[in-house]
């Protein structure tokens, strides 16, 4: 590899090549006789990336406080420029796909730079994966949650398979004598790459595979086939897969068509006997984005899996994983906001331009302060869905109903909206924040990927429909928790009233209209009830009131501008 990091743990050096000292630890060079560097900001890092008020405030308020010490340890370690490096590197030094070992035995490995390994032991020990199902703690799902939106001011692509590891835990629970040999390993805080026998290891990843290519988020027209061996919940797989992202995770949960209807399956890339399972990667993705992590179109042949849950039940089994990626992703997005943010604001803070600096600008001012309220109402409704998760598992009912709606009303919006805020942000450093080294261009690039993982906008809409129509516990239970800020603002007041009626009709066409408007007062009720009154004043006003234009920067006059944005920035 180009670069050699020396780690351990939370330590460690970054060398070059022959040894010497990292270029940050040289002297800045002299100026040049043509011109001085004058006006640039200097580098952000290292930053704290849980100087986060609004992020702060959501923990507490959902039951994860006694996690903040943690939550701002991780938080100094994201923002390091060490740790900013690793990010950087991962996604320089994409994952190679070796099909074949140099003798010629097929083998199916994935490559990764070290600095991808870096990023993924931390995320481990940090209980990032599943760990949070291992620990009693009221909030532990809410802390895990926070600590993805801190987290997530590195590298996007390595949450890629801390999520599915974390969501294949609830899946794996309905067939408990597959959950008592693998979830202590799931669930546990030790990151072991490579492929062995997943029992001799310390610690597992999981991944998924639904998709195929002729059926994309259809699934029941999937054509893999499951055959049952003589021995009881064993089955053999033939067929493909079009989109099955982190290859090297240790054991997958595949969709296939079994005898009883499409089925749900545990997949090993390594059995029990030391064996490697048929696992072809047939290519590697060339995608837009998250290029630090590999997705690839897996062929299956022979290939043993074990079946969790009934047969014939395979979607209804693995919705459980679906939910929770469904909330990372936008846990994910969220956190790709809070990131830009703070790129931007470092950015107008330190440049001037045409007199003053762009801070103090009120165009710019506004601009800043619009996607300062796009930022905290994200991450407001994110730690919202990750307590009503965290109570749901715990047994209320309520919580679970409210989650079910929830989670895909703000999966479909807040992913919706990362794309537009991402460009803006990019914006507000002009020429400098298009360059590649600046590292908002991939930052951009990975925005659009949260909305069409784990379905599209298209997909989360319909899904509300459904969520809507065939459990009046789910209006109910949204409802309800619109009514914990009845009477504390008249546009908010006026939008819930425009909801039910439009809840009435029930158009499939005009879903996204609906799924838009359900997510708006939701996002409005959390920060009328949490927020200063500058920030949820704001928000009402323009995204629920109609007092906003067609881009960000157009607050209204009135709003307390300041007061948003010094809420919003870390301290200098």
């Amino acid at each position: 590899m180009a670069t050699t990091i020396a780690h351990e743990q939370h330590g460690g050096l970054t060398a070059s090549p022959g040894g010497h000292a990292a270029p940050e630890a040289l002297a800045a060079p002299r100026g040049y006789a043509t011109h001085d560097v004058l006006n640039q900001p200097a580098p952000l890092t290292p930053y704290d990336a849980s100087d986060d008020t609004a992020l702060l405030e959501g923990v507490r308020r959902e039951g994860a406080g006694w996690a903040e010490e943690d939550l701002r340890r991780l938080g100094r370690l994201a923002g390091s420029a060490r740790v900013q490096e690793w990010s950087e590197q991962a996604n320089r030094h994409e994952p190679e796909l070796r099909t074949h070992d140099r003798y010629g035995n097929r083998i199916d490995e994935v490559e990764f730079h070290p600095s991808w390994h870096h990023l993924m032991r931390t995320a481990v020990v940090e209980g990032l994966a599943g760990a949070p199902w291992a620990d009693d703690r009221p909030g532990a799902h809410v802390a895990r949650t926070a600590g993805g939106l801190v987290w997530g001011h590195t590298d996007a692509g390595h949450g890629c398979p801390t999520s599915m590891t974390y969501a294949a835990v609830p899946v794996l629970r309905r067939q408990p004598e597959l959950a008592r040999v693998y979830e202590p390993l799931l669930t546990g805080r030790e990151y072991e790459p490579g492929l062995r026998v997943p029992g001799e290891k310390r610690g597992l990843l999981a991944g998924m595979g639904m998709t195929e290519k002729q059926g994309g988020s259809d699934v029941r027209t999937n054509t893999t086939r499951a055959t049952p061996t003589a021995e009881p919940g064993v089955y053999t797989l033939r067929g493909h897969k079009w989109f099955t992202s982190a290859p090297m995770c240790d054991v997958f949960l595949v969709l296939a068509q079994a005898p009883g209807g499409l089925s749900c399956f545990l997949l090993p890339r390594v059995l029990p006997d030391g064996t490697r399972n048929t696992f072809r990667i047939q290519r590697l993705k060339d995608k837009l984005g998250n290029r630090s992590n590999a997705s690839c179109e897996p062929e299956f042949d022979g290939t043993v899996a074990w079946l969790v849950g009934p047969e014939g039940q395979g979607v209804k089994t693995i919705i459980e994983m679906v939910n929770c990626t469904r909330l990372d992703c936008v846990m994910m997005s969220a956190a790709l906001m809070r990131k830009t943010l703070v790129e931007a604001g470092h950015h107008v803070r330190h440049r001037s331009a045409f007199g003053a600096r762009l801070i103090d600008q009120p165009l710019m001012r506004n601009v800043l302060a619009d996607l300062a309220l796009e930022s905290e109402a994200a991450t407001a409704l994110t730690l919202r869905l990750a307590g009503a998760a965290d109570r749901a598992v715990r047994g209320d009912a309520q919580e679970a109903a409210f989650r079910r709606i929830a989670t895909a009303v703000g999966k479909y919006w807040v992913t919706k909206r990362g794309p537009a805020f991402t460009a803006e942000a990019l914006e507000c450093l002009g020429g400098n924040g298009y360059v590649e080294e600046s590292g908002m261009p991939r930052h951009y690039r990975e925005a659009p990927l949260l909305s069409i993982w784990e379905g599209s906008g298209n997909v989360n809409a319909l899904d509300v429909l459904r969520a809507l129509g065939r459990d009046t516990a789910t209006a109910q239970a949204f409802f309800a928790e619109l009514a914990l800020s009845r009477g504390a603002d008249a546009r908010l007041d006026a939008a819930v009233s425009r909801l039910e009626d439009r809840l009435a009709q029930g158009s499939q066409a005009g879903a996204r209209r609906l799924v838009e408007q359900l997510a708006l007062v939701l996002q409005g009720s959390l920060l009328v009830r949490h927020a200063p009154s500058a920030v949820a004043d704001a928000f009402c006003a323009t995204r629920l009131g109609g007092d906003w234009g067609h881009s960000f920067g157009t607050l209204p006059d009135g709003a307390d501008l300041g007061s948003i944005v010094d809420r919003a920035l870390p301290a200098p």
